[in-house]
């Protein structure tokens, strides 16, 4: 595991930095990230040549399926240790890394800026970062300094059945949600009025910015979620929509405990993880993507 004071005495320092220093480390860090991300996200055309071999080649097929498989083990593992890390964390750091990462948040430009969001309702029995004052301020109409900021429009997650399928669908209030069978605040799918809440894949605008969980992660965009898939395969579909739709991809920020941040290299992934492009922990929020580092201006 990563300890924070690494990210902290990271963050300390970047102020001090020349600004031609500062700008190299940018560059250096963007074109890493990018190399990394290409990494995360192999380009289809190398696919479609890993598809073919496996097609000519039984053995190649049995062995991508023995990797998967130790991929997979590899993933249980790691999801134990973490969930066991916050099982033991003091309920008052807990506390205290809650209100610190929703403030970097709400505090953050581009936060602030973004006008669509995507993002989940956290359950504390899971372990997740809370997100409740942020939900809260998304839902409200907020002014500071005399400026009336424009309202945002939230969507928050829905899962309809076991087989990684997930909806996000608008609310407004707080109200709008209703707790599912595992005591999971959802959005119900009618409105008070009856009609179906508008679902973001048929949004005729794009979402600027995502706000995600997950188990564990690391300062390459590696995300570790719970298993189930859901948020992966619902990344990948918004993505190709955007994609489609010629759309600027959102932002992907994922929140983080102290103990949820492990070291590059410890989390195996495979072609269907989809990396985050921003992690926010107590520390502070760090870009990885090239985007993350042209929107958050480090």
């Amino acid at each position: 595991m990563l300890a924070c004071d690494k990210l902290t005495t990271r963050s300390r320092l970047a102020p001090m930095t020349h600004p031609r220093t500062l700008a190299s480390s940018v560059a250096s860090r963007s074109l890493s990230s990018l190399a990394r991300f290409l990494i995360l996200r192999p380009p289809t055309g190398a696919l479609l040549a890993t598809a073919r071999t496996k097609m000519s080649d039984p053995s190649s097929e049995n062995q991508e399926r023995d990797q998967l498989e130790s991929i997979f083990k590899q993933k249980k593992i790691l999801r134990t240790k973490v969930r066991r890390a916050l099982k033991s964390m003091d309920p008052l750091q807990r506390s205290q890394e809650d209100e610190t990462i929703q403030s970097l948040v709400l505090d953050a430009p581009w936060f602030k800026s973004s006008q669509r969001l995507c993002a989940y309702i956290s359950c504390s029995a899971l372990r997740e970062v809370d997100t409740s004052k942020i939900i809260s301020r998304i839902l409200q109409n907020s002014s500071k300094d005399g400026h009336i900021q424009m309202k945002k429009k939230l969507y928050v997650p829905r899962v309809e059945d076991k087989n990684s399928h997930m909806r996000m669908l608008n609310i407004s209030s707080v109200n709008d949600m209703i707790a599912n069978s595992m005591d999971i605040l959802e959005p119900a799918a009618l409105d008070a009025d009856g009609n179906e809440r508008e679902d973001v894949m048929q949004a005729d605008d794009p979402v600027d910015l995502f706000l995600l969980p997950g188990l564990a992660f690391d300062e390459s965009g590696r995300r570790l979620g719970r298993g189930g898939g859901y948020y992966d395969t619902f990344l990948r579909n918004y993505q190709e929509l955007a994609h489609a739709r010629s759309w600027k991809q959102p932002l992907l920020v994922a929140l983080s405990y102290c103990p949820q941040i492990v070291d590059e290299g410890v989390i195996p992934v495979t072609p269907d993880d989809i990396p985050v492009d921003a992690l926010v922990s107590p520390s502070g929020v760090i870009p990885i993507s090239p985007a993350a580092l042209d929107r958050m201006k480090i």
